[in-house]
């Protein structure tokens, strides 16, 4: 296999039967992206409108993944197709993205590589999850999560590690050549309960590579994230709390409604 070409970076999207969410996430990228990029969206066997709107994009890389028989949807899906997604990668910089987050900074992308700063030790930047509440109330959660302190003092391994902080894939940026070295895939612990990426980036440390944790706050600079969108647009598919039903109704309301995205979403100039 060929080195990576240095200096550009392939952004890659799992689609799953999210139309919408999924024109808004490539919209927003083509607007604000200024470093050089390939778009690469694997789409996990749709059959729907969503992969019809990407069939008819000229500037992107699609790949159409077959669901194999027997194997689960969800995770194992985001992971198989986050895989499919780096074995064609010819990049420096993979980027892992979600359909539900959205670019909302001007230049984000040279931005989050420069966390890079050249250095060939460091593999991944990213960040957890990008809380949109305030530091406090987090805080707040963070300290009061019985069943996380239940999680930690156990003695089963498997859910101390499940704890440990790790660079989600909401938007995360990984050195394609030492993931390629270490052989390394999203699929790592799925069928432990690990989700995409979490034990690859647990792989990444316990290897000796450095990696760059961003605080949520400043992720949340470049990207606005609702989550759980492919769930809660395919009920029948997927079982959700309601608190998580509700999180969502409000996230979504707030976010789609600021004037950045939606001067996104009317821009339909974007798709050509």
């Amino acid at each position: 296999m060929s080195q990576p070409m240095p200096g550009k970076a392939t952004i890659c999207i799992v689609n799953y039967k999210t139309l919408d969410f999924t024109r808004l996430c490539l919209r927003s990228i083509r607007k604000f992206t200024d470093y050089p990029y390939e778009m690469l969206v694997v789409d996990n066997d749709s059959n729907d409108d969503s992969t019809a709107y990407l069939r008819s994009l000229k500037w992107i890389r699609l790949i159409e993944r077959p669901h194999p028989s027997g194997q689960p949807r969800g995770s194992f899906d985001q992971s198989a197709a986050l895989d499919l997604g780096l074995k064609n990668c010819d990049n420096e910089f993979f980027v892992a993205m979600h359909t539900d987050a959205f670019v909302q900074h001007p230049g984000w992308l040279t931005e989050l590589v420069s966390h890079f700063k050249n250095d060939p030790k460091i593999a991944c930047v990213g960040s957890g999850k990008i809380e949109l509440t305030p530091r406090w109330l987090q805080l707040l959660k963070k300290y009061t999560d019985y069943k996380a302190l239940l999680r930690s003092i156990s003695s089963a391994p498997q859910q101390r590690e499940q704890l440990r902080y790790y660079n989600r894939t909401i938007c995360c940026l990984y050195r394609t050549e030492v993931l390629r070295k270490e052989g390394l895939s999203f699929l790592m612990g799925n069928s432990e309960g690990f989700t995409a990426g979490q034990k690859l980036y647990y792989e990444l440390l316990d290897r000796g590579y450095q990696t760059v944790e961003l605080h949520p706050s400043v992720m949340g600079r470049y990207i606005a994230h609702i989550a759980h969108a492919t769930q809660v647009i395919n009920p029948q598919e997927f079982k959700l709390r309601a608190k998580t039903n509700r999180k969502f109704t409000r996230l979504a309301d707030k976010i789609l409604s600021s004037p950045v995205i939606q001067g996104i979403i009317s821009d339909d100039s974007l798709d050509s």
